[in-house]
């Protein structure tokens, strides 16, 4: 706790320093050398303080806020790789900018224009901060951020469509039963364009694919009716990859725990739709071994 409160007073004076001055520079080598890379976990302490106290000085100057962020946004995976110390620049930035966009309309759009660009980035930490930019804007924007996000869900848009699934799954905000629901809807919408795409060998759909086998959960502990309600429609469709994305939310402790009725009604399906599948699998190679012996 001592350490966390000198990095704020550290990262305040750095940016009381910034507004006099306009140099990030001393603001950028405090970010790199405590951002805790190369190494298995990033300093999120230190950037969720940098996230608030961002926020807190938007209201002295949103533009100088602003042009800090998108400086440490812009660098690019060239001269930051996955695990590089530099690395930590763009996700502070672009977490930080869903912060000013939820604080200041000004900046709102822009923040969810940048925020989405993001969403493709090839380093998974930086789509992290993605997420985590878009519930800062859900926390204080719910209703427009959620209209927004509904038009990032097209067609074989699968890194955009991870980010909306792994941005409105947060168990804080989902409290709200409307926002709950609204979460339920954008990943119906998914669940649609996964339905419909011929092709999904892509890494880019296997990482929408491995995002949703969590995602889904979180949502329906939030409203879980109309979610498990939700799964057994979802298992009508006989999907390969839908039915890996069930499966995998079924082994979650949150619904485990919460609602094992539901669980075990849902396996119970998979199993009967399971059999089902190996009887016409069994009689297909009796059938063609039938017709090779004629």
């Amino acid at each position: 706790m001592t350490n966390e409160k000198n990095e704020d007073r550290d990262l305040a004076g750095l940016l009381n320093g910034f507004l006099l001055t306009n140099d990030e520079r001393r603001i950028i080598e405090y970010l790199l050398s405590n951002s805790g890379l190369p190494g298995p976990r990033g300093n999120l302490e230190l950037a969720k303080d940098f996230v608030g106290l961002v926020e807190d000085y938007v209201s002295k100057s949103s533009r100088r806020m602003w042009s800090l962020c998108v400086k440490l946004a812009d660098v690019s995976p060239d001269e930051a790789p996955v695990n590089n110390p530099r690395e930590f620049l763009p996700f502070c930035g672009i977490y930080a900018m869903g912060a000013i966009g939820s604080s200041s309309l000004t900046y709102f759009r822009e923040a969810l224009s940048r925020i989405r660009k993001s969403a493709s980035d090839p380093r998974w930490r930086i789509r992290e901060a993605v997420a985590m930019g878009i519930q800062e804007l859900l926390a204080k924007q719910t209703q427009n951020t959620l209209k927004e996000l509904e038009g990032w869900i097209m067609k074989d848009n699968w890194l955009v469509m991870r980010a909306v699934a792994a941005g409105v799954a947060e168990p804080a905000l989902l409290t709200n039963k409307r926002t709950a629901r609204s979460a339920l809807k954008l990943h119906k919408r998914i669940f649609t364009q996964i339905l419909n795409a011929r092709e999904r060998g892509s890494g880019e759909f296997k990482t929408l694919k491995k995002g949703l086998g969590y995602t889904l959960s979180v949502v329906i502990c939030a409203v879980p009716k109309e979610g498990f309600e939700y799964m057994h429609e979802l298992l009508d469709s006989r999907d390969a990859d839908v039915v890996w994305i069930i499966k995998e939310n079924l082994k979650k402790n949150r619904l485990m725990k919460n609602y094992p009725d539901n669980v075990a009604s849902v396996e119970e399906l998979l199993r009967r739709a399971s059999s089902r599948s190996a009887k016409v699998r069994n009689y297909r190679r009796n059938f063609e071994a039938t017709t090779t012996t004629k």
